[in-house]
């Protein structure tokens, strides 16, 4: 039986307390910087399947309410009151999707019965591997990337199991922060059972079931409804990250939306194959893989602020994931980076959804948030350490009706600034520059966000840096009917001496005492015509250094002397530019454009024809010398299909593996 709408809707609550109190125990107790300052961790209460309901709206990443424990769950047996679960291997029930995030789940019982399940995840500064902090997108396969536990019982009825955590202490660099982290993470689940136990007592062992299941029904209702109001249709968009490797080729992310009354189908055929580097996205097919529906639960969101966060969301979604490609990737394909390819999904989700309802839809965030760690030497104690210092995010796009954020984007925003005095106080940095990075917000009728920028000195020899999830450095965020894309990416090391050397998207690198890092963030998308940004809004940009003079009336066409507006001036600039022309839907920037001339969509449809009928371990490397071989503009399907003919002529081993396979057939 149902449960009434009120006594549902304090049930809601109340799981949403839970999750905040154990969401505050572990930040306030957490060791490394990046959770209790970064708070790069999530937290959530779950049915007895392992579906999340639900998860705090104020502390950690909010956007995992569609999380589903139940396959990494049933990997173990004999679920006794007491029992931690834990995971990190990210193809061991595609729960964790990149070693350093480590899952756990403890079971809540009442007389005899399972109940439900409390859980959360950390993201460890270090699980040891090739580098520090253990992620690299030049990793090319995950055992790089650390040390990987498959779901095993770390407390079996309240006992520790010693010699599992001793393993793990042993083979990262800072065990002591691991530990202090893991010991808090315990603390967080041991107060979530508390207050599940509160919520029994209160309400009783039945009511709570039929709620959870309840509150899950009524999300997937709330989402139906918004996809009744989107037109039906089949809406195709795609994305890129600027590499598919060190020095590689564009990694191409792409989508077919499929609107059917109130069902929606998420078609990701035309994605890349599976990359060298490390950003691919572990999903193992699931077609409801939380990450895959990250920029669709941004979307769902922006149109309905109330729905209910769990599960529930993801029912009226199925995602197409092909096999051996960037977002289903075969073992042991590294998977270190995914969350940049994330970011890029949630761009992607914009986009697709800017062509089916593009009066509701912002321009592109930034899509890139540069994590950067340090692991150095403390001199006054001699002793190794690592830490993480701020992340650096950019702007968010242009919305319907204002400005996107600045400093501040969708890709990111749940990742909390550091203050510069305690980073200094533990690492032995200093900080030159932190703050906003003028003139980086695409040109629109609203301004895409500002990118951040941040500058340090090192002050340690082979001071080793890693600056993860860098990108954007080519492949500009979008605009978005007639706006502008924002500025790209940068990281610079030594800007502006005779030795600077321009690092971008390098992610791992060392530096000596006197070197100093620059990185600046992309920024948003702008949206709408710029000519219809009204003059004093333009003015005020200037005024604050959000917008240069010069771009003021490149962009806007806005003449401005001194700090005062010629409204005469602009008013005859401003109709020389208007034309009757229609206002391009994307405005992708000169790179994108360029690139596309040549890898137009049926290019693209030929180039995915062509993996899509090899093994797995030949697609990348077929992809890039096709990358490579074609270079003509508007050649589309002819000139790839002619280029693969001549690679498949000169490769004794593809017309050997073609022979068998005919033979088998």
């Amino acid at each position: 039986m149902a449960i009434d709408k009120v006594t549902l809707q304090i049930l809601a609550n109340h799981c949403r307390a839970a999750a905040e109190n154990m969401a505050y125990t572990l930040y306030r107790t957490a060791h490394s910087t990046f959770v209790k300052e970064t708070e790069d961790f999530t937290i959530q209460v779950l049915d007895a399947a392992g579906h999340t309901v639900g998860v705090p709206m104020d502390l950690g990443a909010t956007w995992y309410p569609g999380l589903n424990y139940g396959k990494a769950i049933a990997m173990l047996e004999d679920y006794r009151p007491g029992d931690i679960a834990f995971t990190n291997d990210p193809y061991s029930g595609f729960l964790s999707t990149h070693v350093p995030d480590l899952h756990m789940w403890k079971p809540i019982f009442h007389d005899g019965k399972l109940v439900c399940f409390v859980s959360g995840h950390i993201h460890n500064t270090d699980m040891g591997g090739a580098v520090p902090a253990s992620l690299s997108r030049a990793l090319t396969e995950v055992h790089q990337e650390g040390i990987r536990f498959r779901p095993s019982f770390l407390y079996r009825e309240g006992v520790l199991n010693q010699q599992l955590l001793d393993v793990m202490l042993l083979n990262v660099r800072k065990p002591e922060q691991n530990l202090g982290d893991l010991k808090a993470f315990v603390g967080a689940l041991n107060t979530g059972e508390r207050k599940l136990r509160e919520m029994i007592a209160r309400f009783g062992t039945e009511t709570l079931v039929q709620g959870l299941s309840d509150l899950q029904d009524y999300a997937e209702h709330q989402a139906r409804e918004i996809l009744r109001s989107i037109p039906d249709g089949d809406y195709f968009f795609s994305d890129f990250a600027d590499e598919d490797g060190p020095d590689g080729h564009p990694a191409r992310l792409a989508v077919t939306l499929r609107i059917r009354g109130d069902a929606a189908e998420l078609d990701f055929t035309g994605s890349d194959p599976q990359l060298t580097s490390s950003l691919n996205v572990p999903t193992g097919g699931n077609p409801r893989h939380t990450l895959m529906l990250v920029g669709v639960y941004y979307v769902l969101f922006s149109l309905n602020p109330n729905l209910m966060l769990n599960y529930g969301l993801t029912r009226p979604f199925t995602c197409i994931l092909p096999e051996g490609t960037v977002v289903n990737p075969s073992f042991p394909a590294a998977v270190g980076m995914r969350s940049l390819t994330c970011a890029r999904l949630r761009s992607l989700m914009f986009g697709v959804f800017g062509l089916a309802m593009p009066e509701r839809m912002p321009a592109a965030p930034a899509g890139s948030s540069s994590i950067v760690n340090v692991m150095t030497h403390d001199d006054r104690t001699g002793e190794a350490m690592i830490a993480a210092i701020n992340p650096v995010v950019g702007g968010g796009g242009g919305m319907p009706h204002g400005d996107g954020t600045d400093g501040s984007g969708a890709d990111a925003a749940y990742l909390k600034n550091t203050p510069i005095e305690i980073t200094e106080a533990e690492v032995p940095i200093r900080f030159r520059h932190y703050g906003l990075a003028s003139g980086t917000g695409g040109a629109g009728r609203w301004r895409g966000g500002l990118a951040t920028k941040m500058e340090f000195e090192a002050f340690t020899p082979n001071t080793r840096i890693t600056a993860r999830n860098r990108d954007r450095c080519r492949f500009r965020a979008w605009g978005i009917l007639g706006g502008g894309p924002g500025a790209p990416s940068r990281m610079l090391l030594n800007p502006g001496q005779p030795h600077e050397r321009v690092l971008n998207n390098v992610d791992t690198f060392n530096a000596n005492p006197g070197d100093i890092v620059s990185i600046t963030s992309p920024g948003g998308g702008g949206r709408g015509d710029p000519l219809e940004r009204e003059p004093a809004r333009v003015l005020r940009d200037v005024v604050c250094g959000y917008v240069t003079q010069d771009a003021a009336e490149a962009d806007y066409g806005v003449v401005i002397r001194g700090e005062a507006l010629d409204e005469v001036a602009t008013e005859v600039l401003r109709a020389k530019r208007r034309s009757n022309a229609p206002l391009p839907h994307f405005g992708f920037g000169p790179e994108r454009e360029a690139f596309e001339r040549i890898w137009d969509k049926d290019a693209y449809g030929a180039l995915t024809e062509i993996l899509a009928d090899l093994p797995v371990h030949w697609r990348h490397f077929v992809k890039r010398r096709l990358m490579e071989t074609v270079t003509v503009e508007r050649g589309g399907a002819a000139a790839v299909r002619a280029a693969w003919d001549q690679l498949f002529a000169s490769l004794p081993q593809l017309r050997a593996l073609a022979a068998r396979r005919m033979a088998a057939e």
